[in-house]
């Protein structure tokens, strides 16, 4: 038996007899999305433990090292994490900013009492993370911001307003970038920082969107309070911390929209199929409409081929690579692919998903108008297609002015 395959045989006992016998049974895949946090939303009832128990054994982080509470694994054994969980119908025991985006960032940024004291907060999921970038007068213009941070002592004087803060009023920490300094260059006074959010002078205020939902809020500072020992690459190197953290979360945005959601639920099949059957009806075997069919096929190639593109990447990041202006590449095709994806959706089901609520249309076809209205801002958080083809054609083509 080589490693590889004694580091499966050993995962799979964990994942199908300890950890089953010690919850009672497999949590379902639909218990996915818990973000963890100091009050934490259980879409399961054993969501906490079940993030605890992998969270001891690093599994809620697995690439990360060992000594910050993630797993250590190598990229292969985290494939084989990934496959184990797929197999099992098991959702990632964990998601979130602090995995995702300032994790990633403190690993190669942080200090290391930065990283002993908010990683293992992060992979054992008890603090939640949001992120203070965007500001009325500053989105695609980021340098642009406005939010003052003024250092007084040991502490940082908040001051401003930031806008398009996911989840903010479910947040227990934040990262962000404020302005330390209004001399010289605007991409030099700024500074990269974390706060708590649980205290005065921070209040939060959600924004509803046309899908009816509020997972996007307004965050306004009023001298509030941060330290100075979380200030993150020093005072005035913020912007260099917040491109690369970019590109971490434009790679996860691509992931997520793209082909995240796909690759998690492969096991139970092809949803896209499985829709043109019920609403379309078959015909030889094969989806009726023919030219829906030709775009059902066309997406589950698109889907597969990005996946395997964004695997590459992931082993590249695993290997030791940071992300870079190419993430832009995965963040505009995951994203407008995203939105394919929903159009092919509501094309499938008709005039099914015509309905806002009330008789006529069962909850799936309502969630699906909802999810196809949400889509619509998929290419505009995380920075528009439009900003991203221009980082595209200057920093990955290298093309001329």
């Amino acid at each position: 038996m080589t490693d590889i395959e004694r580091f499966r045989a050993e995962l799979a006992e964990f994942l199908e007899r300890e950890l089953a016998g010690q919850l009672g049974e497999l949590p379902p895949a639909g218990i996915a999305d818990y973000w963890g946090g100091r009050k934490p939303e259980l879409p399961h009832p054993q969501s906490r433990r079940y993030c605890e128990l992998m969270a001891e054994r690093g599994l809620t982080a697995p690439t990360w090292p060992k000594e910050y509470g993630g797993g250590g694994l190598d990229k292969e054994q985290a494939k084989v994490l990934l496959a184990e969980l797929r197999r099992l119908r098991l959702p990632l025991p964990l998601i979130g900013f602090g995995l995702s985006m300032i994790g990633p960032t403190l690993l190669q940024f942080g200090t290391e009492d930065q990283r002993r004291e908010h990683l293992p907060g992060i992979v054992r999921g008890e603090i939640r993370w949001a992120q203070g970038y965007s500001e009325p007068n500053a989105g695609s213009d980021l340098a642009s911001l406005a939010a003052s941070a003024r250092i007084a002592g040991d502490d940082i004087v908040i001051n401003g307003q930031k806008i398009w803060t996911s989840y903010a009023d479910k947040a227990d920490w934040m990262f962000g970038i404020f302005r330390t300094d209004t001399g010289g260059k605007k991409q030099e006074g700024i500074t990269f920082l974390l706060l708590d959010m649980a205290q005065p002078g921070v209040e939060v205020r959600p924004i509803r969107l046309i899908s009816g939902a509020s997972p996007f809020c307004e965050t306004f500072f009023s001298d509030a309070r941060a330290r100075t020992r979380d200030i993150i690459h020093g005072v005035g190197n913020g912007w260099t911390v917040a491109k690369a953290l970019l590109g971490h979360e434009r790679t996860m945005i691509g992931d997520v929209f793209g082909t995240g959601s796909r690759a998690r639920n492969q096991a139970a099949g092809n949803p896209a199929v499985e829709l043109a059957h019920d609403y379309l009806g078959v015909r030889d075997g094969r989806i009726a409409d023919p030219v829906l069919r030709d775009r059902v096929a066309q997406l589950t190639m698109d889907e597969r081929c990005f996946a395997l593109t964004t695997q590459r990447a992931a082993d590249s990041v695993k290997a030791g690579h940071k992300p870079g202006p190419e993430s832009s590449i995965f963040k505009i095709y995951g994203t407008e692919l995203n939105q394919r994806r929903h159009e092919l959706m509501l094309a499938l089901r008709g005039p099914q998903c015509l309905g806002w609520e009330g008789a006529g249309f069962d909850e799936r076809e309502l969630t699906q108008t909802r999810d196809w209205l949400r889509s619509r801002g998929n290419t505009i958080e995380g920075g528009t297609s439009e900003i991203q083809l221009n980082i595209i054609a200057k920093h990955v083509l290298a093309l001329p002015d």
